[in-house]
């Protein structure tokens, strides 16, 4: 079943059906998510970017030198 809509009438319904869907109380009922899959068809979402993999972090070595620890410096005194 293919409906002729004109635009305006595709939006009056893209709005009524996203209505329906953000204001009802059970959101995972079987109606609500017949009307999402309806609403997928009319509006369809835009193809999203895959994420990038996951950073490997590999934890401190023992032979890491500590942070924070205090480091000897050298006071020179000048004379005139």
């Amino acid at each position: 079943m293919h409906l002729e809509l004109t635009d305006e009438q595709t939006a009056a319904l893209i709005r009524e059906l996203a209505g329906i869907i953000e204001s009802d109380r059970y959101p995972l009922s079987p109606r609500i998510q017949k009307l999402e899959a309806i609403l997928a068809k009319l509006r369809p979402e835009p193809v999203r970017e895959p994420l990038p993999p996951p950073k490997v972090y590999a934890p401190p070595r023992a032979t890491a030198r500590k942070r924070g620890t205090a480091v000897p410096i050298e006071i020179r005194v000048l004379r005139t």
